[in-house]
């Protein structure tokens, strides 16, 4: 286990710097679990590649949030996202808060950094990431178990949407940076 930590006075991205390195060099999966997901280009450019090149890319992100501007800016990339083979479900029921993920089974993450610039670049946040295979399959069960919770969008839905709900996501990426 290793402890990885995010401050406004600390020069290194710790906790960015791990996401994309593991991400980057996945094999086999990404099943990511975020609560505000309004990531720079360079994370999204992780994902989307990865999802191209055959990676199981799986997200579990909010229907509805406590704070309706990262939701909705974060819904803005999901016509990107699921063109390049990212599925995305989303959470029912509960409010979504929890921050994970899973990779290749082996690299795991929790801790209370979202997936936005804020988290990584202003906020106090601290994440603990796991190598092994032991702690990997019980991250990923749990993975499983909160997707049987969830709803899939898909892109067919997903471009189907009404317009109000395309503007305002459009509008949020004004604040983009500030999220």
């Amino acid at each position: 286990m290793r402890v990885l930590a995010s401050a406004p006075d600390k020069v290194s991205r710790d906790i960015y710097a791990g996401y994309i390195s593991a991400i980057v060099n996945a094999q086999k999966s990404i099943y990511i679990t975020n609560a505000y997901f309004t990531p720079d280009r360079d994370f999204l450019k992780a994902l989307t590649e990865a999802a191209e090149n055959g990676v199981d890319v799986k997200m579990i992100l909010p229907s509805f949030s406590d704070f309706w501007l990262p939701f909705r800016a974060g819904r803005s990339n999901y016509a990107h996202l699921l063109k390049s083979g990212v599925k995305i479900y989303e959470m029912q029921g509960d409010l979504l808060h929890s921050k994970t993920a899973v990779i290749d089974g082996v690299w795991s993450t929790v801790g209370s950094s979202n997936l936005n610039l804020r988290s990584f670049l202003y906020d106090a946040e601290v994440n603990a990431v796991f190598i092994g295979r032991d702690i990997g399959s019980q991250m990923e069960e749990i993975f499983y178990r909160d997707m049987e919770k969830s709803r899939e969008v898909t892109l067919e839905q997903w471009e189907k949407r009404p317009f109000l709900d395309r503007f305002k996501e459009s509008m949020t990426l004004l604040f983009r940076y500030f999220l």
